[in-house]
């Protein structure tokens, strides 16, 4: 299990854990305007919502908020290789406009170079969403390329920006 644990003025960053099915499924796979920004399996019901394979992995992370530890957002870490690393990150819609994305993904990247010894850190986005654009910008990453149609998701094709921080960059991350 993910033994991992950053914590800032506001949030833990942890394992995800058993009891967040339902936190998770609210802010995560429930969440429809979560489901047009990030890329997840959509559950109508909790009772159809196979959370079995999120606990235990090593890859992925919890956001709570320190005030009463319950999940309100979730990031990744994935495609690690030559020293650098893809990240993504969900937050449910009503913890959007707060705060919170820009200083979980700050702390994770911090987490990514100091602790998994990472030399550069991408992030991408759909088109036309602009909220985590300015996240990946406030945490110091800087426009690298775009993707033209990379991938089909609900059935749209998708152009994705990407993002990228370098442990040489300004921002020591």
């Amino acid at each position: 299990m993910n033994e991992v644990k950053l914590i800032t003025d506001r949030l833990v960053i942890d394992a995800v854990r058993p009891c967040d099915k339902a936190d998770y499924f609210h802010n995560i796979s429930h969440d429809k305007r979560v489901l047009e920004t990030f890329i997840c399996n959509y559950a109508e019901t909790l009772e159809e919502f196979d959370f079995s394979k999120y606990p235990g992995r090593e890859d992925l992370f919890a956001v709570r908020k320190k005030e009463d530890g319950r999940l309100i957002g979730i990031l990744t870490y994935f495609d690690v290789k030559d020293g650098a690393c893809e990240i993504g990150y969900g937050f449910g819609s009503e913890h959007w406009g707060k705060g919170y994305a820009t200083e979980a993904v700050s702390a994770f990247l911090d987490y990514c170079v100091d602790t998994l010894g990472l030399q550069k850190v991408y992030a991408s986005f759909f088109v036309g969403n602009t909220a985590s654009e300015r996240v990946m910008q406030k945490c110091g990453m800087h426009y690298s390329h775009t993707n033209e149609k990379e991938l089909t998701y609900l059935g749209i094709e998708r152009d994705l920006i990407y993002y990228v921080i370098k442990r040489s960059d300004e921002k020591q991350i």
